[in-house]
């Protein structure tokens, strides 16, 4: 069963679980295409305002803009501290704090994406006459969640880092 298993991950490059839970995904999408319909996904009167088109433009605006962004962003804060580690002179504890910096950045990113039309008062009118508030404070909420996560992070790195520095103590 091994060999099996080896000669299928020689071949298709993956686990086949990779292969099942594609093949599921893909079943789950043909599903919901044939219960729905494609009337319901692509609106020929209002073309934008289709399920299909923002899925595509979804796709292509992650897979050809946001990805390379985010990979090359990623890739200059490795070197960065990369950089910093070669230039000290005397060896600190080894607690690096990428992923302190790269979780509240995913965070804040995805709050950004999820509070956006609030933040740029997208529906202002429909907002204020559903809820009866306005859209003003989304801003400067969103900002006080940022600062607030960062602030965390910080603190969750300093946290880390004086346990590092006195192993002895715990």
């Amino acid at each position: 069963m091994r060999a099996l298993i080896a000669r299928f991950r020689a071949f298709y490059g993956g686990n086949p679980l990779h292969l099942l839970g594609t093949v599921a995904a893909c079943a789950l999408a043909g599903y919901v295409v044939t219960v729905l319909g494609p009337a319901a996904l692509f609106n020929p009167r209002v073309w934008w305002q289709s399920i299909g088109v923002w899925f595509l433009a979804a796709v292509v605006a992650h897979d050809l803009i946001l990805f390379p962004l985010y990979a090359i962003a990623d890739r200059s804060l490795v070197r960065a501290l990369a950089a910093v580690r070669a230039r000290r002179a005397a060896p600190r504890p080894g607690v690096s704090p990428l992923n302190y910096l790269r979780v509240p950045t995913l965070a804040t990113g995805l709050s950004l994406l999820l509070f956006f039309p609030g933040i740029i008062q997208q529906g202002h009118a429909t907002y204020t006459t559903a809820t009866g508030q306005d859209q003003s404070p989304f801003l400067g909420r969103w900002l006080l969640l940022v600062a607030a996560v960062y602030a965390l992070s910080a603190l969750a790195y300093a946290v880390r880092l004086a346990m590092a520095r006195h192993p002895k103590e715990r």
